[in-house]
C-alpha cells in the first residue's frame, strides 16, 4: 500500500511539473468571402485578417489578394476598401491595401469590395491572401474558392386559344397563357396581343387596352408557374373572311433564352357574323 501511495504520488508531481502547451499562434493572414456563387455584374466583399507572428516588427504591412488561375484584375474591379491607411490599388497581379507598420503580435483587418467584370466568362477561380510587407512578406496561402455562374435565364412561353361564340357578331373568345419554364424567376412580364384586322375589342381580363392594341402586365412567375389573360372580340354581323389575332411576349427578367416560343397566333374565319370557325 505505501508503495503505491508513493508512485501515485510521483506521477502527480510529474504531471505538475509539466510544461503548459502553448496555443498555436494565428496564421500570419485568413480571408472570409461574402459570396462563393456569383455572376457578372455582381459585387462580393473579401475581409483579409493580418497578424505577424514574427518577433519583429513588419513595415508597410499590406493585405493582399490574388486569384491562383489568372490575374484577379481580369476578373474583378475593386470598388471599394475599409480598413487600410491609404486607398487600396492594383499592384501587378494583386489588389493590396496598405495598414502602416505591424508590430509582433500585432493584427489588422482590411475588407475588400469586388465587383465581377460584365464580360468575364463562367467558371471557379481560387482565391489567396498573403501577409507583405516593405522588410518581410508571408507566404502566399490558397483561400475559398468562387465560382462564377452563368447569368440567370427565365424562358417565358406564350399560348394563345381561340373559342368563338354563337350570336351575331362574331364574337371570339381568347386566352393567353404566359408560362415560365424556367430556370430562375421571371420578373416584370409583360405580353402585347392584337385581335386582328377589321375586330373590335369588346371585353378584357389582365389587360389594358389602346385602340385595337392590348398589353397584359402578367408581372411576376416562379418556374413551372404560369397565368393567364383574357380578351374578347367581336367583328359585327357583316364579318367576313380571316383574321388573326397575335400575342407576343413584350418584357421579361431575366433574359429569355428561347425567342421561338414567344409568340403565338390564332387563325379564325368569320362567314357573317353568324358563324365564326378558328
Amino acid at each position: 500500500m505505501q508503495r503505491t501511495g508513493v508512485m501515485a504520488a510521483l506521477t502527480m508531481a510529474a504531471l505538475l511539473a509539466a510544461p503548459a502547451v502553448a496555443a498555436a499562434a494565428p496564421p500570419a493572414s485568413t480571408i472570409d468571402v461574402s459570396a462563393t456563387t456569383v455572376h457578372a455584374g455582381d459585387t462580393f466583399s473579401v475581409t483579409e485578417q493580418l497578424y505577424n507572428p514574427a518577433d519583429f516588427t513588419v513595415t508597410g504591412a499590406k493585405a493582399a489578394v490574388y486569384v491562383k488561375e489568372k490575374p484577379i484584375v481580369d476578373l474583378v474591379d475593386l470598388v471599394s476598401c475599409t480598413g487600410s491607411i491609404a486607398p487600396c490599388s492594383q499592384y501587378l497581379s494583386s489588389f493590396r491595401g496598405g495598414v502602416g507598420d505591424l508590430a509582433a503580435g500585432e493584427s489588422r483587418t482590411v475588407k475588400f469590395t469586388f465587383r465581377v467584370k460584365d464580360d468575364v466568362q463562367p467558371g471557379q477561380f481560387t482565391l489567396q491572401h498573403q501577409f507583405a510587407g516593405d522588410n518581410y512578406a508571408f507566404g502566399v496561402e490558397d483561400g475559398p474558392a468562387v465560382t462564377i455562374a452563368p447569368p440567370d435565364e427565365a424562358d417565358v412561353k406564350v399560348a394563345l386559344t381561340a373559342t368563338p361564340r354563337v350570336g351575331l357578331v362574331g364574337r371570339v373568345e381568347y386566352a393567353i397563357k404566359v408560362s415560365n419554364t424556367g430556370p430562375a424567376t421571371a420578373t416584370g412580364v409583360r405580353v402585347t396581343a392584337n385581335p386582328g384586322a377589321n375586330r373590335t375589342v369588346v371585353s378584357t381580363t389582365g389587360c389594358t387596352r389602346s385602340g385595337a392594341a392590348l398589353t397584359c402586365a402578367i408581372g411576376t412567375l416562379a418556374p413551372g408557374a404560369s397565368a393567364t389573360a383574357k380578351f374578347t372580340s367581336e367583328g359585327g354581323f357583316f364579318a367576313w373572311g380571316p383574321f388573326t389575332a397575335t400575342a407576343q411576349r413584350a418584357a421579361s427578367a431575366p433574359a429569355d433564352p428561347d425567342a421561338t416560343n414567344d409568340k403565338a397566333s390564332k387563325k379564325c374565319t368569320a362567314y357573317t357574323g353568324l358563324y365564326v370557325q378558328c
